[in-house]
């Protein structure tokens, strides 16, 4: 199938609002109504529900990664499964179900790169945790991971082809962090376990 097929696909599977389909199936509120309003498992778990926001969160994970794993599968070219796993990224940020408001989309990225290299996700993985114990803050761990991320990518592959859609990817991850770097500078930032929001899908 010809690339942009793989793409559309891509962006479809990462539409799938799993943060909503959860809430509705476990009788609990659209997760978009409270909140930091985003459609991801951190929002999911401030409805006191732990089930139903580890089944987002794997839910999310799960459609970055099946987006890569399929077109892999059925005959895409290495060079086009970055852009299929961005397409998929940009489907949970962008989604055609939920009117284009998606959620920030850091575990979906987090399965696009357990798609591509299972290195390139554990690099990330093991980042966020770092930073997450040193400091505490989710969301900075977050932004870190995903500046991480493109040189890694480069690093394995050596291919502007897959580093650069990861780069795009890290670049609209960090985008949508803007409300929580302006809290991370102005100090006012929740940490891990102080309550509060830095929702992070």
């Amino acid at each position: 199938m010809p690339t942009v097929i793989f793409v559309a696909l891509g962006y479809l599977l990462g539409s799938l609002p799993f943060a909503v389909v959860v809430s509705r199936a476990f009788g609990l509120a659209d997760p978009r109504s409270y909140g930091s309003g985003n459609p991801g498992a951190t929002n999911v778990l401030r409805s006191g529900n732990w089930a139903a926001a580890v089944l987002t969160l794997l839910g999310d994970i799960a459609k970055g990664w099946l987006a890569v794993w399929l077109a892999g599968r059925f005959g895409a070219e290495e060079a086009a499964l970055a852009s299929v796993g961005l397409a998929a990224f940009l489907g949970h940020v962008f989604p055609l179900f939920l009117g284009f408001k998606g959620g920030k989309g850091v575990a979906t990225a987090v399965g696009v790169l357990l798609g591509l290299h299972w290195i390139l996700a554990l690099a990330a993985a093991l980042t966020w945790l770092l930073v997450a114990l040193l400091t505490r803050y989710s969301s900075l761990a977050a932004l870190v991971a995903a500046l991480e991320a493109p040189f890694v990518a480069w690093i394995l592959s050596d291919r502007a082809d897959i580093a650069l859609p990861v780069a795009v990817m890290s670049i609209l991850l960090i985008w949508r962090h803007a409300a929580n770097i302006r809290k991370l500078l102005a100090g006012t930032e929740s940490k891990i376990g102080a309550g509060g929001s830095s929702g992070q899908q």
